[in-house]
């Protein structure tokens, strides 16, 4: 039954493979992509609930007894972002079909979709950090080449930072990473987390945890985000959507995982070096969000708001605060994506990125005014939409754990993102239309069907939170308590 556990990440492989042959066959690869997608979630939904009637599942490759050979590990926690990156996905490709054009679906884009979508399951599902870090090269490389696919000036400058920081990080976190084998001897998660419990937390590897947090910080966008707003905003509306929704949530991912379950012995130095560190990086991104006036780098330094309020949850480190940071996670995948395809319909319908330059478009284009207002409510925590309940959790963590600096920060940043996003709100879709009779393009429904979608999403994620109540609940359980992460690859199937 466990052997289920590899579909969501070798499904899209093979697909990837596969479209790599229907090269010139558009429709054919179109279909194949959404199929794939779609039975990913289908897959991912079972494997959840499969997570609620008999615990942790845990795969272990070439029938290698632990902490031995190669491990898939899922739980709540890691099956829930699995099933939204799928969700994410199959939406994202539903705008692409519409947007791309045909000159970039021949140049490779679905199979690298399915290769970078591979490699952020792969991430989420691995037990060993071995296998995280091929999962991340494989999710990156494919990264390289969306986000430089059509080749213009800017998207290369761009894509040169973007690679700069991703080689960067990996090289570090390879050192990371042999540094800790070699004083540990084993890269199995589980296992890692059973010596370091054993021996002690010792000053080495203290700082071998603050190494692994500056990679992860680098690829979440939480230290030195300079090159996200560029990076993001460079790329098709379809591919920065999925950057925006995926790319930064696996660094974040892991950083929970890693220290939850490793590096969780002395929180007054690692954990307050993250409230740190999210501090800045709420205060960088709001400045950024109010500073620009092109809506591509407003959204873009949006997403970086986003990874400093869901990295506060792990820094106060209360269940509370997990509990917020897990809904907020989910919520802030949705709607990151929803929020860059509405920019960039805006964009292809004004011909322009500047607020400024845009007036009044909900008189021509009413339906993208409104979903617009409710994305924009939605990050701004406004109940009872998606974002709502995540920030009510991190705020009551943040005071059960008297952390009041980054709880303030943390409530002054939602005043910031609903500000940025307003600004855009009442500059481009109020006022006077600029666009006449004769120059109004058509809204094609494959623009705007994938962003209902979306809201549908954040609407029903939020009136429908209860649902999701005892998901949350578990991974957040399974985060604050390693050793059922530990019980169950190392001894469940033995």
């Amino acid at each position: 039954m466990n052997n289920i556990l590899v579909l969501p990440m070798v499904l899209p492989i093979l697909t990837g493979i596969l479209l790599v042959f229907f090269r010139k066959f558009i429709r054919t690869q179109r279909w194949i992509s959404f199929g794939t997608m779609l039975l990913t979630a289908g897959i991912s939904l079972y494997i959840l609930h499969l997570i609620q009637t008999n615990g942790i599942l845990s795969l272990h490759f070439g029938g290698w007894k632990p902490p031995f050979g190669i491990v898939f590990v899922a739980d709540s926690f890691s099956m829930l972002l699995v099933l939204t990156t799928s969700i994410v996905t199959t939406i994202c490709l539903l705008f692409s079909f519409y947007s791309i054009g045909e000159s970039f679906e021949k140049m490779f884009f679905y199979p690298f979709v399915h290769f970078m979508v591979a490699g952020v399951n792969g991430s989420f599902l691995t037990g060993d950090l071995f296998n995280l870090f091929v999962c991340f090269e494989v999710m990156l490389l494919a990264s390289y080449i969306l986000i430089s696919l059509g080749g213009s000036n800017r998207q290369l400058r761009e894509s040169v930072k973007y690679v700069a920081i991703n080689v960067l990080s990996s090289w570090l976190f390879l050192v990371a990473i042999a540094y800790l084998y070699g004083t540990l001897g084993t890269l199995n998660l589980a296992q890692l987390s059973q010596r370091i419990a054993e021996a002690g937390q010792t000053p080495i590897l203290t700082v071998i945890g603050i190494l692994f947090l500056i990679v992860f910080s680098l690829k979440s966008a939480l230290l030195l985000y300079f090159w996200l707003p560029g990076s993001y905003s460079a790329p098709p509306t379809a591919v920065a959507a999925l950057f925006g929704a995926l790319l930064t949530k696996v660094g974040i991912y892991s950083m929970f995982r890693v220290f939850s379950l490793l590096f969780y012995h002395e929180p007054h130095i690692t954990h307050t070096i993250i409230g740190i560190m999210a501090a800045m990086t709420l205060v960088g991104g709001s400045i950024g969000a109010i500073a620009y006036k092109d809506i591509r780098y407003i959204i873009s330094y949006n997403v970086i708001i986003g990874a400093g309020f869901i990295l506060v949850g792990l820094a106060v480190a209360t269940p509370a605060a997990v509990e917020g940071s897990i809904f907020y996670l989910v919520h802030d995948m949705i709607t990151k994506a929803m929020l860059f395809l509405l920019a960039g319909t805006m964009i292809t319908l004004t011909g322009t990125s500047k607020m400024n330059e845009m007036s009044g478009l909900i008189r021509n284009y009413p339906v993208l005014g409104w979903l617009f207002f409710i994305v924009m409510l939605s990050l701004a925590g406004i109940p009872p939409l998606s974002g709502f309940i995540g920030k009510v959790l991190i705020s009551q963590g943040a005071i059960e754990g008297e952390s009041y600096i980054l709880l303030a920060l943390s409530l002054l940043s939602s005043i910031f993102v609903l500000y940025s996003l307003l600004r855009i709100f009442l500059q481009s879709f109020w006022g006077e239309t600029i666009i006449g009779e004769e120059e109004e393009k058509p809204l094609k429904k494959g623009w705007i069907y994938p962003s209902i979608l979306f809201a549908a999403a954040t609407i029903g994620f939020g009136f429908g939170a209860e649902w999701l109540v005892p998901y949350v609940q578990d991974a957040a359980s399974i985060l604050m308590n390693p050793e059922k992460y530990i019980e169950a690859v190392l001894y469940q199937n033995q």
